[in-house]
């Protein structure tokens, strides 16, 4: 068990050491400052609805720059190591497959929710500064649930790369990102008003496809709602978790079954 760990903690270390000689940690902090941006405006303006705009535009900027990293990260792990033939002396170790592709989803995983730390944390400062207004519960939560999206995420976009070529990965990844964010939580009321044939379409979307918006918890930071409560946060979680593992065991299965 330990000799497994290390395997894949070795692969997972070398795909973080590969987005540092590609000079990803320095675009994850040019765009920090873009997030830095909207929140600098606080002064210019003293109008409490403004205030809460900007935050809520800031928040978005987190949400859009950490998905393109992560999508952009992990939809180029395994086929870069396909193209330049490098991952035939890693299976050579031995390495199993299996192995090879949780090691790949976690430096994946670990830059993307590196940055989005990274963002979290400008934000937080710069807010910090200009209200008063420090990380209180609710922020510690869609922190939390926004580094499980992006998990999850990783994951299923490591599934598509073992299915679907690069471009389209990168492409169905994003537009199911976004579709998810902005109509999961009407699929269920989609499925029960439209016609059999369409109803039954939906639901099979609504039930399978990952429900990126359980972890979007923007509107109660900007507006100071109250937290989630303790059985609904772990709830979450665990779907992440449950998610994320049968993500990574079919793609696990997928690339056994292919030739490389």
């Amino acid at each position: 068990m330990i000799n497994i760990l290390q395997r894949i903690l070795a692969v997972a270390g070398l795909s973080v050491t590969e987005l540092f000689r590609r000079r990803d940690v320095i675009v994850a902090f040019l765009l920090a400052a873009v997030i830095l941006v909207p929140l600098a405006a606080f002064n210019l303006f003293d109008v409490k609805g403004v205030v809460r705009y900007l935050r809520e535009l800031a928040l978005l900027l987190v949400w859009l720059f950490s998905v393109v990293i992560t999508i952009t990260t992990a939809a180029r792990q395994v086929p870069a190591e396909i193209e330049a033939r490098t991952i035939y002396p890693l299976l050579a170790k031995p390495l199993r497959r299996g192995e090879f592709l949780v090691g790949k989803f976690l430096g994946a995983a670990a830059a993307a929710m590196a940055s989005t730390l990274l963002f979290y944390v400008c934000y937080a400062l710069l807010v910090g500064i200009k209200e008063g207004a420090w990380p209180n519960p609710v922020f510690l939560q869609a922190v939390v649930l926004h580094l499980a999206a992006l998990g999850l995420l990783a994951a299923v976009v490591i599934l598509g790369s073992v299915l679907l070529t690069p471009s389209a990965n990168i492409t169905v990844a994003a537009l199911l990102t976004a579709g998810m964010l902005l109509f999961g939580q009407r699929l269920a009321d989609v499925a029960g008003a439209g016609s059999a044939v369409l109803g039954g379409i939906v639901l099979v979307a609504h039930l399978f496809l990952p429900h990126f918006e359980f972890f979007d918890l923007r509107l109660r930071v900007v507006h100071s709602w109250p937290a989630v409560d303790t059985a609904t946060f772990l709830a979450v979680l665990l779907y992440a978790a449950l998610y994320t593992g049968a993500a990574l065991a079919l793609a696990a299965w997928r690339l056994q079954k292919r030739s490389l």
